[in-house]
C-alpha cells in the first residue's frame, strides 16, 4: 500500500502504467502529487487514504501536464491545485489532444473512462520557484526543458525526500515525445543540485542520486547523437543505434530533437 519515506511522506506504486503517486501530511490537510489517469483512479486514491489518514485534502502538485499525472484532479475540486504556469495553458490549450494520447495508450475499451473525465487544470501556478506552507516547508521548482517544458521538482526538506514526476524514469526507458532532449540532461542536472538521497519517479521505484547521476549521462549521450544529426553529421537510422536506449526510443528521440531543437520554455 503506502511506503513511508520519510517523516510524513508516502509513496503509493500502482500496478496500472508502473506510476507513482505522493502523500504529504501537513498539520491539518494532505497534499497529494499527482492524481493518475482519471478519476476513477483518482478516486482509488482517496479511498486508500483514508487507512492512511483522516486529514482532507487540500493541496494538489501537478508534477507535469501528461494525462497520466493529471486527469483525475477534478476528483479534489476542494484542494489548491498547484502547476507549472505551463501544466496550466497546455491542459487549457489542447484537452482534445490529452484525450486522443490517454485512448491511444489506453486503447478503446477505455473510451467511456476517458471521454468522462473532467479536465481541469491547476488553478494555482509559479514559473521558477515557489514553497507551500502546509504546516511545513514543500518546495516546488521549475529547472528547464526536459521530459516536457513544465517538469515540477518537489522538495520536503524535513523529509529529505523528493519527487521528480517523469524527468527521470525507472524501469522503463524515459518518454521523449514531448520532450526536449538537447536540453533535457542539462535540466536534470540542475534539479540534481541540492535534491536528497530519496527520490520518487513519476513511474517505477523509488531511486537515489547516483541513480540520476547515471540518467544524466545517458541522456547526454542522446544529447550529444542528436546534436550530429541536426549537424547532418550521422543519419537517424545510424545514430539510434548508437544510443543509450532501445533503438525505437531512440528514434523517437532524436526525431523530436530535429523538430524542437533546444526549444523554448514557452514562459
Amino acid at each position: 500500500m503506502f511506503q513511508e519515506l520519510g517523516d510524513g511522506v508516502f509513496r503509493r506504486r500502482y500496478p496500472s502504467l508502473d506510476e507513482n503517486v505522493g502523500i504529504v501530511l501537513g498539520d491539518d490537510g494532505v497534499l497529494v502529487v499527482d492524481t493518475r489517469s482519471s478519476h476513477a483512479d483518482a478516486d482509488m486514491v482517496s479511498d486508500e487514504l483514508s487507512s492512511l489518514t483522516s486529514l482532507p485534502v487540500r493541496w494538489v502538485v501537478n508534477t507535469h501536464w501528461h494525462w497520466d499525472h493529471v486527469f483525475g484532479n477534478s476528483r479534489f475540486a476542494g484542494a489548491e491545485i498547484w502547476g507549472h504556469v505551463r501544466a496550466r495553458e497546455v491542459l487549457l490549450e489542447r484537452p482534445d489532444e490529452m484525450r486522443r494520447g490517454a485512448l491511444s495508450w489506453l486503447g478503446p475499451e477505455q473510451r467511456e473512462t476517458i471521454e468522462a473525465v473532467e479536465i481541469v487544470p491547476p488553478g494555482k501556478t509559479f514559473s521558477d520557484r515557489v514553497s507551500l506552507d502546509i504546516g511545513r516547508q514543500v518546495d516546488l521548482s521549475f529547472h528547464g526543458l526536459g521530459h516536457t517544458d513544465s517538469d515540477t521538482r518537489i522538495v520536503i526538506p524535513g523529509a529529505g525526500v523528493a519527487f521528480l514526476g517523469d524527468l527521470v524514469e525507472e524501469g522503463a526507458p524515459p518518454s521523449f515525445g514531448d520532450s526536449y532532449p538537447l536540453s533535457w540532461s542539462t535540466t536534470l542536472v540542475g534539479a540534481s543540485v541540492g535534491i536528497p538521497d530519496v527520490i520518487v519517479p513519476g513511474h517505477g521505484d523509488v531511486v537515489d542520486r547516483r541513480f540520476l547521476a547515471t540518467q544524466v549521462e545517458e541522456l547526454k549521450a542522446v544529447a550529444g547523437l542528436a546534436a550530429s544529426c541536426i549537424d547532418g553529421e550521422r543519419t537517424v537510422d545510424d545514430a539510434a543505434r548508437s544510443g543509450p536506449y532501445p533503438e525505437q526510443t531512440m528514434t523517437t528521440a532524436l526525431h523530436r530533437a530535429l523538430e524542437v531543437g533546444v526549444g523554448q520554455s514557452g514562459v
